[in-house]
């Protein structure tokens, strides 16, 4: 058999255990190991970045690659005999946006590892995607942030609101329970090999500054199935609850959008707001999960009141305005802490760039970063704030190629005859949210 024509049988296994999942959502899968072979990790050793950091082994994609029948076959060896044990993850800390002295955590696998987590994310996906609902866009296939911003724009255009539940959750990704976890998992997936390789994944130790930490909670964020063990996660605690439980309890009208563990309650009246939010933390605390009670808060989002609020989500900041034709309808900018926090890293690079490179290479690099920016605050109603952080980008540039040395390079006049002859790019709308 070919490699494409071992790809296609893989693929449309893969596809036949996501249709038995849509047509049944109770449908227990019994035996689902036979998928982690030879073909379907070599699969994965193509779909995997191989620009990606290496972890605690040092070994790369490309040293991986240079024995990759043998190394593969010695892998599937392993795992037939149980004897696969996933390696120790090194951890890094990435500064959040927009918060000061404040960390994320991640995850590096070694290079072995992370085939086995693509593996298991294409059977998980297979299984969980189908019956996912609507009101869940973080990290699924064909959903993304601007559908979930359009999704909550609609809403907040066609219904009646009187408030909206700004949620935020505590270290959502370090505080999944794995015995929690494990009981989820089980509801649908029978296969009692399958989930002793889960869970050996999700005990594998974390070496942070050099010393060695097992925990039993926690799905390191940068592991390649920890995005879809969350969904999994919160689609139970979360999305179903909200779904079967509070929808039938309040009085108006509910709707939840989530991003992972970013979401938002919009609630046609307020009083539901109030109890949701009291039940909600009610509901984390059975799965072990907590609100961030500091940045949860209930947001009066009436149309009708007249000091307007606001509420942040996804780097946006939604309000009530006007439109050209004088109807009041709900809009986006961009949040301001996001935007400061980008301008920042612009300083910083262009002071870092700023005398190893020549200017063309800088510019190069700028109009790419600016690009990337534009492609994602790029959405209706957005212009101002866009052209606002271009100028200002284009200001800090400015100001730091200047001081390459002694000697200023240009004045504005010059500088502005340089953008002429080399033009960054322009405010535009990407994502049309209505």
């Amino acid at each position: 058999m070919s490699t494409t024509e071992t790809q296609v049988w893989m693929d449309t296994r893969l596809q036949r255990v996501a249709w038995l999942s849509r047509q049944d959502s109770k449908k227990e899968f019994n035996c689902l190991m036979h998928y982690f072979n030879e073909e379907s990790l070599g699969k994965c050793f193509q779909l995997i970045d191989g620009r990606k950091a290496k972890g605690l082994d040092g070994v790369d994609k490309s040293s991986y690659g240079e024995n990759l029948t043998t190394n593969i076959k010695s892998l599937v060896g392993r795992m037939k005999m149980m004897s696969y044990l996933p390696g120790n993850i090194k951890q890094v800390l990435i500064p959040k946006e927009g918060e000061k002295n404040a960390y994320r955590p991640l995850g590096i696998s070694n290079f072995e590892d992370k085939l086995v987590q693509k593996a298991m994310q294409q059977v998980l996906e297979s299984i969980y995607e189908p019956i996912f609902l609507s009101c869940s866009f973080g990290f699924r296939s064909g959903k993304g942030c601007h559908d979930a911003l359009r999704e909550l724009q609609k809403h907040l255009y066609q219904r009646p609101v009187e408030a909206i539940i700004d949620i935020d959750l505590a270290n959502f990704f370090g505080s999944i329970n794995h015995k929690e976890l494990e009981q989820v998992l089980r509801i649908k997936i029978k296969d009692n090999r399958l989930m002793r390789y889960i869970i050996r994944m999700l005990k594998a130790g974390v070496l942070v500054d050099g010393e060695l930490t097992i925990s039993e909670e926690g799905s390191s964020q940068g592991s390649i199935c920890s995005p879809v063990l969350a969904n999994v996660f919160a689609h139970y605690v979360i999305d179903l609850w909200f779904e079967e439980v509070v929808k039938m309890r309040c009085r108006g009208e509910v709707k939840l959008v989530r991003y992972c563990d970013d979401m938002v309650v919009a609630c046609e009246y307020e009083k539901d707001a109030i109890r949701i939010k009291g039940a909600l933390g009610k509901r984390l605390e059975k799965f072990k999960l907590k609100l961030n009670e500091e940045k949860t808060k209930i947001v009066k989002f009436d149309l009708n009141l007249k000091n307007k609020a606001t509420f942040n989500f996804l780097g946006f900041t939604i309000y009530w305005g006007t439109s050209r034709n004088g109807v009041k309808v709900p809009k986006l900018k961009t949040m301001g802490k996001r935007m400061c926090a980008k301008l920042k890293r612009v300083m910083t690079w262009i002071k870092e760039v700023r005398n190893k490179y020549r200017l063309k290479e800088i510019w190069r690099m700028l109009i790419l970063k600016l690009e990337g920016y534009i492609r994602y605050y790029g959405v209706s109603h957005n212009i101002r704030a866009i052209n606002a952080f271009l100028q200002h980008a284009k200001d800090i540039v400015f100001k730091w190629l200047n001081r390459r040395s002694q000697r200023k390079s240009f004045n504005w006049e010059q500088f502005n005859l340089f953008i002429e002859a080399n033009p960054l790019p322009k405010a535009r709308v990407c994502h049309k949210l209505f």
